[in-house]
């Protein structure tokens, strides 16, 4: 089974999220950036679960593990991991999601589940070659996709 398939099926989730902390550190040692322990904390809090979290969601867990209650605490940790590729906002449901896939550039696809809110991040490279073709084609340069499909994952829809 694959990663992106994770969000959707049993795991050990304790490996995973250890994973997407594995990358996280070395991508910010490779990047000369700092994993302060908010910045650390906050990332272990999106990547212990696969499903989108709001920042006031996040800033509950970090006051609760003492890291203040005040939104800017949140707002800077997720800022700076969705800046660095270590994290994903989800638009559709302003919200936040750990990236699974940190080491490489990507353009990501996301499968929410409209039940339970658990994401899947899947890559969609090939679609973004397309759309980048498209918009070749009129003179426009796409800077940003957001690729975001809402349904019903695999529990949520035998339920």
């Amino acid at each position: 089974m694959t990663d992106q398939h994770l969000a959707f099926a049993s795991h050990d989730h304790s490996a995973c999220s250890g994973g997407v902390m594995a990358e996280a550190e070395a991508q910010c040692s490779a990047k000369g950036l700092r994993l302060t322990p908010v910045r650390r904390r906050t990332l272990e809090i999106l990547a212990e679960a696969h499903r989108a979290m709001g920042a006031y969601e996040v800033l509950e867990r970090l006051s609760k593990d003492g890291f203040g209650s005040q939104p800017p605490v949140a707002y800077r940790a997720l800022e700076f991991l969705v800046e660095n590729g270590l994290a994903h906002r989800i638009r559709r449901l302003n919200a936040f999601t750990a990236c699974t896939h940190s080491a490489a550039p990507h353009s990501p696809a996301f499968f929410i589940c409209r039940e339970c809110d658990a994401v899947a991040e899947a890559p969609a490279g090939e679609i973004r070659e397309t759309l980048d073709g498209a918009a070749s084609k009129i003179g426009f340069v796409v800077e940003r996709v957001n690729l975001e499909m809402l349904g019903l994952c695999p529990s949520c829809a035998s339920a």
